[in-house]
């Protein structure tokens, strides 16, 4: 049971992530191929156990909080949903013997470096999918958007796996 301390925990993990995408990481567009974005690390970073969904809530609002900024109608919701119901699945695929302990935070200093770039692979690859397809529709443009994707995904993985030892791993591994 989540006590009131993580919680607060989580508020700030969500209102710095949302806060660095809205005014840093929206504007590193780098010749309009590479968007990263670093505010999937709040769907990343929800402890284990985390019911499907309270992970779908939190990832639409952290959608719409980037879709209200960003003028772009329910694409970012859409596609945190997306990674929101299906992170279920990935964490399944990836699972050790062992499976998750519930309330710990998936990270590097839990599970090392390799299942975490895996996961967070994945997660980013579904997002960006599901963003930049509905956002760029049309099939004519089909290559290039291809080309943002794969860019973008790379650029949001290196500072998603960045991001990691910014933050302390005993803050990381203690127990919700």
């Amino acid at each position: 049971m989540p006590n009131s301390s993580n919680i607060i925990k989580e508020i700030v993990i969500f209102m710095v992530c949302i806060l660095l995408q809205l005014l840093l990481f929206n504007n590193l567009q780098i010749s309009g191929f590479i968007n990263p974005y670093i505010y999937v690390l709040i769907i990343l970073s929800m402890p284990f156990g985390t019911s499907v969904p309270l992970l779908m809530l939190v990832s639409m609002v952290a959608g719409l909080c980037i879709d209200l900024f960003c003028d772009t109608p329910g694409m970012h919701a859409g596609a945190c949903v997306l990674i929101g119901y299906m992170r279920q699945y990935v964490l399944k695929l990836l699972a050790f013997r062992d499976e998750y302990k519930v309330g710990m935070i998936p990270s590097v200093g839990l599970y090392g470096i390799v299942w975490y770039v895996k996961y967070a692979l994945i997660m980013i690859c579904m997002h960006h999918i599901a963003l930049f397809f509905v956002e760029q529709y049309d099939t004519l443009f089909f290559w290039p958007t291809l080309l943002r994707i794969v860019l973008s995904i790379i650029t949001t993985l290196g500072f998603v796996v960045v991001a990691q030892f910014f933050v302390p791993s005993d803050k990381w591994t203690e127990n919700y």
